[in-house]
């Protein structure tokens, strides 16, 4: 049952709304941006964002809720596989989005004090970032507010719960960030 809790997570991450988005309107937004929330945003505009915002959240955390039915003990194998699925989507060449949201909706699930605990660290590093180290690092505030608010996540994690879920998703985004940072500085 375990392994096809992952792959249905896997497969359900693999749907990446911002490239179903965009390829319902003819195009391909990995062409120009990469297919989350934000991406979406610059690309379609607020109301398109918000509507593939929510729908990776919903899929981290339908993800979660199936491993509940079927492997309770086991959730962060559902975090795994949705967020290795949005990152890289077997539907889509294995070329998705940097995983946050969802993560989010694996953790809301999941972990829902951790989630808030750390969502109030990043939101309340990024303005701070930006106004400082974004215009020498040139890094986007996400990465780096999530730099600083997962340790706080692994502590309320270890006293609240969804420690095995963060680390697995927090994995998987880790090794795409550093993916699509080795991928944008090769030369042209």
């Amino acid at each position: 049952m375990l392994a096809l809790v992952a792959l249905a997570s896997y497969l359900l991450g693999s749907l990446v709304a911002g490239v179903l988005y965009s390829r319902a309107l003819g195009a391909d937004i990995r062409d120009r941006d990469l297919p989350g929330g934000s991406g979406t945003y610059r690309q379609h505009g607020l109301a398109a964002a918000l509507g593939v915002t929510a729908f990776d959240v919903l899929k981290g955390a339908a993800a979660v809720l199936l491993a509940r039915w079927f492997t309770p003990d086991f959730t962060w194998v559902a975090t795994l596989g949705v967020v290795l699925g949005h990152c890289y989507p077997v539907f889509f060449r294995f070329a998705g989005g940097g995983g946050v949201a969802p993560l989010l909706g694996a953790l809301l699930v999941a972990a829902p004090v951790t989630l808030v605990g750390m969502l109030a660290a990043g939101l309340a590093l990024i303005p701070l970032y930006r106004a400082t180290l974004q215009p020498r690092l040139g890094l986007n505030a996400v990465p780096f507010a999530t730099a600083v608010a997962v340790p706080l996540g692994v502590l309320l994690a270890t006293r609240y719960g969804g420690l095995p879920d963060l680390l697995a998703g927090g994995a998987v985004m880790a090794v795409r960030a550093l993916h699509l940072l080795t991928v944008q500085k090769r030369p042209a």
